[in-house]
């Protein structure tokens, strides 16, 4: 994995705006190349969304074609992997905003669907969830240095899907830090 983050670009933020396409990167992501035809029984579509969909994600350099292992005119896709984060705010234009906050509010509403699934999966072992919730004061440089820090973590524990151990699962791990919008700005004695 890239250690270089790169920005989303707009167009880059609108292909993210499909649900269809973020299932298609996390199956991906969580299974390995694919065709269209093998993502579309995987999601209930017909092969031309799906090859749809594809294209716009290899255009916004999501996914990319791997020609090596085409037959004929089948045609296998795989993630690109890498650090992608989403432009400063100031870098953006109002439009570009209300985007990245719709984007923004799909994806936490799609964590949480994914976490109360796998709570109310009683035949899932309840090890696999680990969490914490915490609260301190810092700077805005302290929580950007943790951030990066945070992303070592990450690079450090976890493996690309083709060097994961047998028994490693795909695991989501989401962090999110920000002011707490209910205080003061600064603390108070």
């Amino acid at each position: 994995m890239s250690t270089e983050p790169v920005m989303h670009t707009p167009a880059a933020m609108r292909a993210l705006a499909s649900p269809l396409r973020r299932e298609i990167l996390s199956h991906l992501a969580n299974h390995g190349p694919a065709t269209s035809t093998t993502l579309a029984k995987a999601m209930g579509q017909n092969t031309g969304t799906t090859s749809y969909h594809l294209r716009m994600l290899s255009d916004t350099g999501f996914v990319t074609e791997l020609r090596d292992r085409a037959k004929g005119r089948e045609r296998w896709w795989d993630v690109v992997k890498g650090d992608r984060r989403m432009p400063p705010r100031e870098q953006l234009t109002e439009s570009e905003q209300d985007l990245a906050e719709q984007l923004g509010d799909d994806r936490l509403a799609e964590d949480l669907r994914l976490l109360s699934a796998f709570a109310r999966d009683r035949d899932e072992d309840g090890d696999w969830q680990q969490g914490s919730r915490a609260s301190t004061f810092m700077t805005k440089a302290q929580l950007k240095e943790f951030h990066e820090e945070y992303l070592k973590l990450v690079r450090r524990f976890g493996s690309d899907r083709d060097d994961a151990p047998a028994d490693a699962r795909m695991v989501l791990l989401r962090w999110v830090g920000f002011p707490d919008p209910r205080g003061s700005a600064t603390p108070t004695s």
